[in-house]
């Protein structure tokens, strides 16, 4: 395995982070646990949950996710081998199972004391905000449109998450689906006003989506936030298992086949090309896709998912792939003519 920091930070976090939000829906806890084992034996010590997971979402599974972690490290005894990253849900109609009272004062309290008894932690180590309060670009969404009903509370989400510190319950804070405008924000408040500093940022970032390139990237690099990808295997199409047509009856896309950001026409047709450049270098494809953001400068941790161990081991040998230039010139031939075809 490969290690790196979480930005500002004296905590080595493996290059690899164990994703975990099928736990509880498409895993079961057994299976979370074994999955968890591996990880940690090859050398992971990265893991990300929410208090949202498993997805999708429904109060009916709403922590199990966590309860899963929580019963893992209860019984292997595991706290000070990993490092835990959770988030608290942003608003929306599809989280007001949890709560309606976005990131206020009580509703952070709230979310962190419950996070912790599902967990059976004393701390988390990297809290996060789920996704932005106001309505933007998120979860791929192209088009921006201003809404002006939005108030702003970055200074007072900080305090609160001042506070959580302060009370060690939480060590350091990020941030995900944010842009340049709000993550500047964040860096403002926080310098200004003496407040803590967001460390990570959890984004979206595959072969399929690079737009985090086009500002975010030197956002990251200039100050000193790193990026957390999610989705690096675009919700398993860059395994290309769907366009091979050897999709299991329990993938994601065949169980919930809304989860289309990655489907549409252009993007297969990426998979497509991005595939055969795999094939003719003698790699698989989901450990190409997976070797291209762990090799990016401003990738903290990729956070990699898997719903069974054979998966699981796939992907964390990816950490052992190196591209080179020849290969990666090929992928950019294939950006070029098709950027970014999912959002």
């Amino acid at each position: 395995m490969k290690y790196t920091t979480l930005p500002n930070t004296n905590i080595k976090v493996s290059k690899l982070c164990l994703g975990s939000m099928t736990w509880g829906n498409q895993n079961t806890e057994a299976e979370g646990h074994a999955q968890l084992d591996y990880a940690l034996d090859q050398g992971v010590n990265f893991i990300d949950t929410a208090e949202l997971y498993p997805v999708p979402a429904t109060a009916e599974m709403s922590g199990r996710t966590s309860k899963i972690i929580g019963t893992w490290l209860q019984k292997t005894g595991h706290r000070d081998k990993v490092i835990i990253a959770s988030k608290i849900a942003g608003p929306g109609d599809y989280t007001a199972h949890i709560r309606k009272t976005g990131f206020s004062p009580n509703a952070i309290k709230e979310a962190i004391d419950l996070e912790l008894k599902r967990l059976q932690t004393d701390y988390i180590d990297l809290y996060q905000l789920h996704w932005p309060e106001r309505n933007t670009n998120r979860f791929g969404v192209r088009n921006y449109k201003y809404d002006s009903n939005w108030e702003d509370n970055f200074n007072e989400i900080l305090h609160s998450l001042d506070t959580q510190i302060k009370a060690g319950k939480i060590r350091n804070i990020g941030i995900s689906n944010e842009n340049s405008w709000g993550t500047m924000r964040y860096l403002e408040e926080s310098k200004n006003h003496n407040l803590p500093k967001i460390m990570t940022i959890q984004n979206a970032y595959s072969l399929l989506t690079r737009t985090f390139e086009t500002d975010m990237a030197e956002v990251s690099l200039r100050e000193n936030v790193g990026l957390l990808a999610y989705s690096p295997m675009a919700f398993g199409v860059l395994s290309g298992k769907y366009i091979k047509g050897n999709a299991a009856d329990n993938a994601r896309l065949k169980l919930f086949p809304r989860f289309a950001r990655y489907s549409g026409e252009q993007a297969t047709e990426g998979v497509k090309q991005y595939l055969k450049i795999a094939e003719d270098n003698n790699m698989t494809l989901a450990q190409m896709a997976l070797a291209f953001v762990n090799q990016q400068s401003f990738v903290t941790s990729t956070i990699i998912g898997a719903t069974n161990l054979a998966q699981l081991k796939e992907n964390i040998d990816s950490i052992h792939v190196s591209l080179n230039e020849e290969v990666l010139s090929q992928i950019n031939e294939v950006h070029n003519l098709m950027p970014n075809p999912a959002p």
